[in-house]
């Protein structure tokens, strides 16, 4: 599966559309990284706990975002972009989403 967040696949010709295919996942934050972030709040620094939550939270969402696509019979999503947005206090959600088409 290709996956570019333009409008099409450099060197490749797209023949068919199949519509926006999105995926998501929403996330608690971990009181251990709660605490740790706290204390980086007093030092500066990066929030390794919260970097490493997001990176896994992004992979989630592209794949349910992939699966879709190649239920439809897809082999590129383009346009990808992600967005997040706050559900709870202490929960966010991250959402995926492109148009999945064929490339040849």
């Amino acid at each position: 599966m290709e996956i570019s967040n333009t409008e099409s696949i450099p060197g490749r010709n797209i023949v068919q559309f199949y519509g926006v295919v999105t995926g998501n996942t929403v996330r608690a934050k971990h009181i251990g990284r709660d605490i740790m972030a706290g204390l980086k709040n007093i030092v500066g620094g990066e929030l390794a706990g919260y970097t490493e939550l997001l990176q896994d939270s992004r992979n989630e969402a592209t794949q349910r975002m992939i699966q879709q696509a190649e239920s439809m019979g897809a082999n590129a999503v383009v346009n990808v972009r992600f967005a997040t947005s706050s559900i709870s206090q202490g929960a966010a959600e991250l959402f995926a989403y492109g148009t999945a088409v064929r490339v040849e």
